[in-house]
């Protein structure tokens, strides 16, 4: 199954197909997989297609570039205010339970708390027929482009945050073509990263808690996922393994399908703006923090897959203060 990455070369870079098996090659006439999918598009093909047409070059050494820290995005956009990163929660069976621990504390009565309301609710209608539209689920904005980083990057939690927790799941990209149609690129790893504990303290401030960086994996995987994805998430803290589960995705272990989760994004129109490409974030049922565990400045977060081949793998910091002061003119 066809992969692209974008592997810096010196202060160049070099968009790199690979199958996952054999030698990844360097893909002629792109110098990032934006142009690779702007011109997939407007030539009428697919990826796969416009990588054949394309060619290829010089073989790559991915092993080599994941330990120099050469491995970008998958991809980006040139101006990264015009890159949606955003998500949604409650989508896997099982991830309400975490959630639901949390706002249960803040609700006397003995009824569903809003997160176990919207949970069944997508059991119930998550995956409509083809021809149908299903409920729409939970939806969060985590800001743009700027908010990315990479395998090997660190992951910077604001001085003001009370937590800086992982969310190991899968996020799919889009890039809107010309006449407003969104198409997906493929799927990556990521970590979503949130504030945990914010989100803990009042529901309602769940909007704040995802206002925080996130990671993408390498590997953009192209065409179509297997209904079960199996992981392993991971925190090291020096040399301890403080946090290891296995965690699942992929639409099996989901209680919506893709195509809901996607119409109920790009319906809106602002998100069908030709030449803008999103992320989103399909959710987890795994965290650390339903576990107890307090993350560290200097813990590294680890995030593996099949049929990914390459982890995902952030060291956690923290920003210094800035204060901010608005002025009036």
């Amino acid at each position: 199954m066809l992969r692209i990455l974008q592997v810096r070369d010196g202060d160049s870079q070099v968009v790199v197909a690979w199958d996952g098996v054999g030698s990844a090659r360097v893909v002629r006439g792109v110098t990032s997989t934006y142009e690779l999918a702007k011109g997939a598009i407007e030539a009428g093909q697919s990826l796969a297609e416009r990588v054949d047409a394309l060619g290829y070059g010089a073989e790559v050494d991915l092993e080599l570039a994941r330990r120099e820290g050469r491995l970008g995005l998958p991809v980006a956009h040139p101006d990264p205010a015009h890159f949606f990163v955003a998500g949604t929660g409650l989508t896997h069976l099982g991830s309400a339970d975490g959630r639901d621990k949390m706002h249960k504390a803040a609700q006397a009565a003995e009824k569903p708390t809003d997160s176990m309301r919207m949970f069944q609710m997508g059991v119930e209608g998550g995956k409509p027929a083809e021809d149908q539209e299903g409920v729409q689920p939970e939806w969060f904005y985590k800001g743009d482009g700027s908010q990315l980083r990479a395998t090997g990057e660190d992951l910077v939690s604001p001085a003001f945050a009370l937590d800086g927790g992982e969310e190991p799941e899968l996020a799919a990209i889009y890039l809107v073509g010309p006449d407003g149609t969104p198409y997906r690129l493929g799927f990556c790893l990521a970590n979503e990263f949130s504030d945990h504990v914010t989100e803990k303290g009042n529901y309602l401030w769940l909007a704040h808690s995802k206002l925080r960086q996130a990671a993408l994996g390498p590997e953009l995987f192209v065409g179509d996922l297997p209904q079960s994805v199996e992981g392993t998430s991971r925190i090291r803290r020096g040399d301890e393994l403080v946090f290891e589960k296995p965690f699942v995705s992929g639409e099996a272990n989901m209680s919506h399908s893709f195509a809901n989760l996607e119409h109920h994004n790009f319906k809106y129109e602002l998100f069908r703006r030709p030449g803008d490409l999103h992320v989103h974030f399909f959710g987890t049922a795994t965290l650390s923090f339903s576990e107890g565990v307090k993350t560290e400045p200097g813990d590294v977060f680890e995030i593996s897959a099949e049929p990914f081949k390459l982890p995902l793998v952030n060291r956690l910091t923290v920003a210094a203060a800035t204060p901010v002061f608005v002025r009036k003119l």
